[in-house]
């Protein structure tokens, strides 16, 4: 999935507007303009598209975080200039205050079922024996089960 991508489906589950995705990047200690933020929402095909980097996204989920989950003291955690689907999904988790059980029924609205075991292997550290990489059909699952359950709340 591309950091567009995430982006577009992330606006579109909490039906952010553009001042609230302002906002989200402000939180991390970043400033973007409407434009930029527009730019980056439309199609690849659409007049103006700008592409989206892995930094660019790191700092707004690192805003996202501290938007839902309240500002950490001390020092604030660096962006990471490059994500992986692994990184993405741990960021959205941390953000939405989920614990394992949590996620599970995310992805069972989505309509597919992956065990404990499996999900935490998503979480380990990419050096550790039973890292597993997330694939974009997990990640593209998870965001559709956030879909079902927060846009449809609103």
């Amino acid at each position: 999935m591309t950091s567009n991508d995430v982006l577009r489906r992330i606006r579109y589950i909490f039906d952010f507007n553009d001042a609230k995705m302002i906002a989200i990047f402000a939180k991390a200690d970043h400033t973007v303009t409407r434009s930029e933020v527009s730019n980056w929402l439309k199609q690849e095909d659409a007049p103006n598209y700008q592409k989206c980097n892995d930094l660019t996204l790191a700092l707004f989920l690192n805003g996202l975080i501290n938007d839902k989950r309240g500002k950490k003291e001390g020092e604030a955690p660096k962006a990471e200039k490059r994500l992986s689907n692994n990184m993405i999904f741990m960021k959205l988790k941390i953000a939405l205050n989920l614990k394992a059980e949590d996620v599970l029924a995310i992805m069972e609205l989505s309509e597919l079922k992956i065990s404990k075991h499996e999900l935490s292997a998503f979480f380990r550290k990419r050096d550790h024996k039973h890292y597993r990489e997330c694939k974009d059909q997990i990640l593209r699952n998870f965001l559709m089960g956030l879909q079902l359950k927060y846009h449809d709340e609103s």
